[in-house]
């Protein structure tokens, strides 16, 4: 009989030929692309990230942490999509993964026409709200706004309306500011549509700063003033309805009206009326993109969902409550979403497009890719994974990309390209190069891959991760493809 000890080192063992193939496999394939990795210095975490839009009129309303910044969506225009398309009406630009709008925004106001897929209602409704408020041509509309902030209406007595909670947003809110919030709610049911919608828009956009909680990737993080949390957590100061939403609005006028803002990088298309039209579906790209026209689309620019655990349902969940979506809507929005977090059941790919067989067989034909799948199931037969759900999430990522990306392929015109930003992530001390598998499978199903440009500062691993199996820097790329 092997003692505990005996099998504990021959699963050692075992773990670490695992990671030797592993790293093998990985330098072969980065071997192969080495011609094509370019440091990019002009790509800095800072443009491949919101903090580039924190202070262009317009882009800084909401805080998306997931989004990239209008100026790297210009510059990836300007380099692989021509200038501006103008006075061209078959010029269109695609985001499968559009977020709050950042891609269709930019391209838009270059000229571009842009459509974008947005499952999640936080995106949807910020994105049509900045469509509202961008092409606003009645100045009353504006003056209404202005009106609620110098009267402030939420404070007069008065019906509260009640609004959505779910089991994850109870009690997100202090006392009296919850009860602001219902008033808010009350008193904006009197306005027109479009007020109603800027007025709402505005609340979306403060409730983190006005809540017991935090945004913290996989979660919602709780102050321990909530009474919810038993740990020592403290976000710092929580901000009271009145001076968050009054800053807010006054954001919007100043924005709206160009009056007193940082310029918007695009401020000399302000006074145009040649801006692209920019059209959002609803929905899953997984479900949208089989139905769009072959070869229609200009170019293609995105940031799909990082394949690092994070549940934009439950990080969102303040403002999705706030859009009445219900607890059971909710878990179907994460079941719906790319397999990003160790929730997501694994998906019938062939069910929802029989002509996706050619990815998923290129997916199971990838030897880097295969084999960190069975290491991460063999880890989790070994029940060392932190999560059991990381091996099935993991494989289900790339088998979905892959679809993603012969969707992509095949409604992108010929000699045009792919950009697409994401981040290498890191499981049971695997480095897990998700630009390299991403690029081999875009590579298999037809693109040529022009450039991997990595920025110059790597990303550092979690906490847990270099506890147990030491610090390892991750690239953060940005891919170009181009259809050949």
């Amino acid at each position: 009989m092997i003692s505990k000890i005996g099998q504990f080192k021959i699963a050692e063992n075992k773990s670490e030929r695992y990671l030797s193939r592993i790293k093998k496999l990985d330098l072969e394939l980065k071997n192969y692309y080495s011609n094509k990795f370019k440091i990019a210095p002009e790509f800095d975490r800072k443009i491949v990230s919101f903090q580039g839009n924190k202070n262009i009129a317009f882009y800084r309303w909401y805080k998306y942490k997931e989004a990239f910044s209008a100026k790297l969506v210009e510059s990836l225009v300007r380099k692989y999509c021509g200038h501006t398309s103008l006075n061209s009406n078959s010029k269109i630009i695609l985001d499968p993964f559009a977020g709050i709008g950042t891609t269709l925004f930019s391209c838009s106001e270059l000229g571009f026409e842009a459509q974008g897929i947005e499952l999640l209602p936080v995106g949807q409704n910020i994105i049509e709200t900045n469509i509202l408020t961008r092409n606003i041509q009645d100045k009353s509309i504006i003056d209404r706004i202005k009106h609620w902030q110098k009267n402030r209406l939420w404070n007069k007595e008065g019906e509260a309306e009640d609004f959505q909670v779910l089991p994850i947003t109870e009690n997100a809110y202090p006392q009296e500011t919850e009860y602001k919030i219902k008033r808010y709610l009350s008193e904006i049911k009197s306005e027109i549509p479009e007020v109603q919608g800027i007025l709402l828009f505005a609340l979306l956009c403060i409730l983190e700063s006005i809540s017991y909680t935090r945004k913290d990737g996989q979660y919602l993080r709780w102050d321990r003033r909530s009474g919810r949390s038993r740990g020592n957590f403290n976000k710092g100061k929580i901000l009271s309805f009145d001076e968050a939403i009054m800053d807010k609005l006054d954001k919007i006028i100043q924005d709206v009206l160009l009056e007193d803002t940082e310029p918007n990088i695009f401020k000399y298309l302000d006074n145009r009326e040649d801006k692209g039209e920019i059209n959002i579906l609803k929905g899953s790209c997984l479900d949208i993109l089989p139905s769009l026209p072959t070869e229609a689309y200009e170019g293609i620019i995105t940031s799909p969902p990082y394949c690092n655990r994070y549940d934009y349902t439950r990080t969102y969940a303040l403002e999705h409550a706030l859009l009445n979506v219900n607890n059971k809507e909710l878990s179907s929005l994460r079941q719906a979403m790319l397999s990003c977090t160790v929730e997501n059941k694994e998906k019938d790919l062939l069910t929802v497009n029989s002509n996706w067989s050619k990815a998923i067989y290129i997916c199971d034909c990838l030897p880097l890719l295969q084999e960190i799948i069975n290491y991460l199931n063999y880890k989790k037969e070994q029940k060392e994974l932190n999560n059991k759900g990381i091996a099935r999430m993991v494989k289900n990522y790339f088998y979905e990309m892959a679809c993603v990306i012969q969707e992509c392929y095949r409604v992108l015109e010929k000699e045009k390209f792919m950009c697409v930003a994401n981040d290498n992530v890191r499981y049971a001390g695997a480095s897990i190069s998700v630009d390299l598998i991403l690029s081999k499978i875009a590579e298999d199903i037809g693109f040529e891959i022009e450039n991997i440009f990595v920025l110059p500062k790597a990303k550092g691993n979690s906490s847990q991760q270099m506890d147990r199996h030491g610090k390892t820097s991750l690239r953060k790329c940005i891919y170009i493809w181009k259809k050949k």
